[in-house]
């Protein structure tokens, strides 16, 4: 049965991908209404999130915020139909880049390319990867292995049509240290939890956070330069915008804890005007400091 549901949601993307865009959103967000009336897991994860993140705010307010944030993040999953499905041309029209980094100028030399889980997230890297394909630069994305293997070879190749080289974050860390030296593209997303082992803690909206220390190693390993990028939602049914911001003149610096903390505190800022587009659905605080109790 596993598989035969598989091939059903791969089935309605490819039905997504040949709806007119509004429609796509518009059903997503209606699904995200009626699934966030239902007692979930992922809903109490929502709510542990926020509660957490924004003490200040009222009950109300939170619980407002977490049915929108339902909303967004079916909307971004629905919308995958588009961005995974769609054609070059679809993809072209609703993401716009905002290239402040110049990529192309800095191909030959090592950078990484930091973003985060925006509800656009997809859409974002996707567009870069065909971005750097117009101007035959290769480009690399390190993803985290689907437990589900059918789906899992769908969504590689899906992320990949437009020349991306999908990088499992299991992989043999010499191979990626090899491609970010030779100058090529590597985007990275670094806002989860992936265990104590890869992390440091260091605060998120004042909650210490086991935060990814990949970036700052990775860059001193190959002294590389960094450019933090997220992707907007555009209002009225408009789309995307990716925004590759300049590399950053003070990551890294000799101090890893130092270089999670700016790294942070750029998701922070881009998070805070947009609070609900954030993927508040994953466990961000799931490993604790030692002693600490659990959240969820």
């Amino acid at each position: 049965m596993g598989r035969v549901f598989t091939w059903l949601g791969i089935g309605l993307l490819h039905v997504l991908s040949y709806l007119p865009y509004g429609i796509v959103a518009r059903f997503g967000e209606a699904l995200g209404s009626l699934l966030y009336r239902i007692p979930s897991r992922r809903k109490r994860i929502v709510q542990t999130n926020l509660r957490l993140c924004f003490p200040e705010k009222s009950e109300a307010e939170r619980e407002a915020l977490a049915r929108e944030t339902f909303r967004m993040v079916l909307r971004s999953f629905a919308e995958r139909g588009i961005f995974w499905c769609g054609s070059d041309a679809q993809v072209r029209r609703w993401v716009q880049i905002d290239d402040q980094a110049n990529l192309p100028a800095l191909h030959g030399t090592p950078h990484i390319v930091v973003a985060l889980h925006l509800a656009g997230v997809e859409a974002g890297a996707i567009r870069v990867t065909q971005y750097l394909g117009d101007h035959a630069i290769p480009g690399h994305s390190l993803y985290t292995t689907q437990s589900n293997r059918l789906f899992d070879a769908h969504m590689k190749r899906w992320r990949g049509r437009f020349g991306g080289n999908m990088i499992a974050r299991t992989q043999n860390t010499r191979d990626v240290v090899r491609l970010i030296r030779k100058g090529e593209v590597m985007q990275l997303i670094a806002d989860m939890d992936f265990g104590a082992r890869e992390s440091v803690f260091v605060p998120f909206f004042g909650v210490p956070a086991a935060s990814l220390a990949a970036v700052s190693r990775l860059a001193r390993l190959t002294g590389a330069k960094v450019i933090f990028s997220y992707t907007e939602m555009l209002p009225d049914y408009q789309g995307y915008c990716v925004h590759l911001l300049p590399p950053e003149a003070d990551v890294p610096t000799d101090d890893v804890v130092s270089d999670t903390r700016r790294m942070n505190a750029f998701f922070e800022s881009v998070i805070a005007p947009r609070i609900t587009e954030y993927y508040w659905v994953h466990k961000r605080f799931k490993t604790r400091p030692e002693g600490e109790p659990g959240v969820y």
